[in-house]
């Protein structure tokens, strides 16, 4: 009788959470972990955010057709990026890739404009 293949993906988890946090440890700052975990799950979340946004931003400087045509396409590949990177960063936290914990993407948030400075920024300069 041939092993049902049901079992190897607990197994290979159990694993995983096991093998990672030694291997994780000697170079995690917890703070900047923290920032990234937190950073990743508000850019999962809120990743769709980009669609209106961009729709306004691009019928402020272009006008409503616009902003209703290339706007909703700018704001669909926003949105698909900042929910990406936010995938990444959520399962990267432990690790401090980019160096620094720096955010993979500016302006960190959906909702600082890409001129403002990050609320983040200073607590991260410490």
């Amino acid at each position: 009788m041939r092993p049902s293949p049901s079992w190897c993906v607990p197994l290979a988890l159990t694993a995983f959470l096991f093998l990672c946090p030694p291997l994780a440890h000697a170079q995690m700052q917890t703070q900047g972990a923290v920032t990234k975990l937190g950073r990743g799950l508000i850019n999962i979340v809120t990743g769709w955010v980009e669609i209106p946004k961009r729709v306004y931003e691009t019928s402020q400087t272009q006008g409503a057709a616009a902003g209703w045509t290339w706007g909703i396409v700018r704001g669909v590949g926003y949105g698909f990026v900042r929910t990406a990177a936010g995938f990444y960063e959520f399962f990267t936290f432990p690790f401090p890739a980019p160096p620094g914990y720096t955010p993979v993407m500016e302006p960190e948030y959906v909702f600082v404009d890409e001129g403002t400075k990050s609320p983040m920024s200073d607590y991260r300069s410490r």
